[in-house]
């Protein structure tokens, strides 16, 4: 399944609020999106078009069924497909009211697994070329203040659910992982986010305080790891590279 080589080629980046480039503005005190994000990088280094379709609070079920109708306007030849952080997710809230009560994520795990690889067989169906991002990882325990508000009863009946705070970073692990096994499995393409940031021992340096919003730095190495990926299959895509064909 190869495009075929023209000047440039159509992206689309779905996703959630990591691609809508949202970052926490430590000095507005709020959420805001971030002018020089990973995808507003690339649409300044990619030949063609590369359209940002991602949503703040997008998990992979609602953001399927818009794909769907985006694919149809926009006749993508590449899809970027960045999900798991909202899906892996918890009701924080309802959990600190009463731990006691069982509790479910955003997106089932196994529902996640069927719903990315049906994406994936669509994308493929059209003759759309797919690629997962995995998830850049968390700060448990910044993580783990921040949904909390810093509220000691919340931390608390927080923590009696959990068990462990760092439980949170071995379940948003188990989704990332999914990524992966659905990406072999389907013999899919896959650009290791995740294991960028982790090349560093520090790599908490690169996240909001919230502890999971990747910063402008974080950004940067998003942008960097796809533009490599790029460059090493498609380097006639690169504004500043050259090359010819597809590997």
């Amino acid at each position: 399944m190869k495009p075929d080589i023209q000047e440039g080629l159509k992206f689309i980046v779905t996703g959630d609020s990591i691609s809508k480039g949202v970052i926490y503005d430590d000095s507005k005190g709020k959420y805001r999106v971030l002018e020089n994000n990973y995808v507003s990088i690339l649409q300044n280094k990619l030949k063609g078009m590369v359209q940002n379709t991602a949503r703040f609070g997008n998990t992979l079920i609602k953001g399927a069924g818009r794909l769907k109708t985006d694919v149809e306007k926009g006749s993508p030849d590449i899809v970027l497909i960045e999900y798991g952080g909202n899906d892996c997710d918890f009701n924080w809230s309802e959990i600190a009211d009463d731990p006691a009560r069982e509790h479910s994520p955003k997106t089932d795990f196994h529902l996640f697994e069927k719903m990315l690889t049906e994406t994936i067989s669509y994308l493929k169906s059209n003759k759309i070329i797919p690629v997962l991002m995995t998830l850049p990882p968390l700060n448990a325990e910044r993580y783990f203040k921040w949904v909390s508000n810093n509220n000691p009863l919340a931390e608390k009946n927080i923590l009696e659910w959990l068990g462990s705070v760092t439980k949170i970073y071995w379940w948003q692990e188990r989704y990332n992982s999914m990524v992966i096994k659905v990406a072999e499995e389907t013999r899919t393409k896959w650009i290791d986010i995740r294991g960028a940031f982790l090349q560093d021992p520090d790599y908490s340096k690169f996240l909001c305080i919230d502890g999971i919003h990747p910063n402008e730095e974080g950004h940067r190495i998003i942008a960097d790891k796809v533009l490599e990926y790029v460059g090493s299959r498609y380097s006639y895509l690169l504004k500043d590279g050259s090359g010819l064909g597809f590997a």
